[in-house]
């Protein structure tokens, strides 16, 4: 199976499995982040928090693996960061629902 340039390969496992299913995808167009995402999967959006820590350490660890950072310094600083756009949000997010 191949993608576009700038699409991401799933991961091994969710190739694996058939039943396996994306939530979200996010991209940067015309200097804008936009959002696709699956509500319907959880039905408190609390389910969303975990996901969004499970996140935050696989960006933490990225950093790591690549040489840059510890990785508790790359957390502390993907967490800088998100505390950083919810009190004070340098856009707001607008759109519709599929």
């Amino acid at each position: 199976m191949s993608y576009p340039k700038d699409e991401m390969t799933p991961p091994p496992a969710a190739i694996d499995d058939a039943k396996s299913f994306e939530i979200a995808r996010l991209w940067v167009a015309r200097d804008a982040q936009h959002v696709a995402l699956r509500t319907d999967v959880w039905p408190d959006p609390a389910a969303w928090g975990i996901v969004l820590a499970d996140l935050a350490r696989h960006v933490a660890l990225a950093y790591h693996r690549t040489g840059d950072h510890d990785v508790e310094d790359a957390l502390e600083r993907v967490l800088a960061g998100f505390h950083a756009e919810l009190e004070s949000p340098t856009d707001s997010p607008d759109g519709g629902i599929a």
